[in-house]
């Protein structure tokens, strides 16, 4: 009678498949601790030979740990390196804190908000202005993301002042910004060629 996976054990490991899990299973019935350790380096040979990427020196740690995981870490061996625990694979990651302080344009987002304070902070100079000017272009480019009709350069003046409290001040008259228009998107239709034969 046939002996399908679906009755099987399942795999710790997939892409070892269930011939390298029958030999590390193997591995563990063997009571001798240096002939266990000896099967043990048989077994990551074989492991190497179906990933070679994981054979150069600094890969081969990879092949105990998940020899390890494999042997559900019951392997009791003389491990050439440092293996993984069992606790290690559960940890949780570190929470990231958000700053969750309130954004008075939100279209603009955070990040605006931090270039304008930085900008802001300049010397006056060619350089200030410059990083006024392509400010300007990108808030207008952001507002244009909520308001697809248009944005007029003077709304952009107005909230950059106020964002700035005061400190950036620009009129239509010294700045003209960027006129950006929406690219059309391709249909991903092609256009049938015409049959020159058909057309004689």
């Amino acid at each position: 009678m046939l002996n399908y996976n679906t009755k099987l054990a399942r795999l710790i490991l997939l892409e070892y498949g269930r011939n390298i899990q029958r030999m590390v299973d193997y591995c563990l019935t063997i009571e001798e601790k240096d002939e266990r350790t000896q099967c043990a380096y048989s077994i990551v040979k074989s492991m190497g030979n179906l990933f070679p990427e994981l054979r150069a020196p600094e890969n081969e740690h990879k092949l105990w740990d998940h020899l390890a995981i494999m042997s559900d870490f019951k392997l009791d061996i003389d491990f050439p390196c440092d293996v993984i625990q069992a606790a290690d694979l559960h940890t949780q990651p570190a929470t990231v804190s958000y700053n969750q302080g309130a954004i008075r344009y939100r279209h603009y987002g955070r990040l605006t908000q931090q270039f304008i304070d930085k900008v802001a902070s300049m010397e006056e100079g060619e350089e200030r202005d410059e990083a006024i000017r392509l400010l300007a272009n990108h808030m207008k480019k952001q507002m244009l993301a909520v308001n697809t009709d248009g944005v007029d350069d003077a709304k952009v003046f107005k909230d950059l002042m106020e964002l700035s409290h005061g400190t950036v001040r620009l009129s239509q008259d010294e700045l003209r910004l960027h006129e950006f228009k929406e690219i059309p998107q391709a249909t991903g239709k092609k256009k049938k060629k015409k049959n020159v034969n058909t057309l004689l």
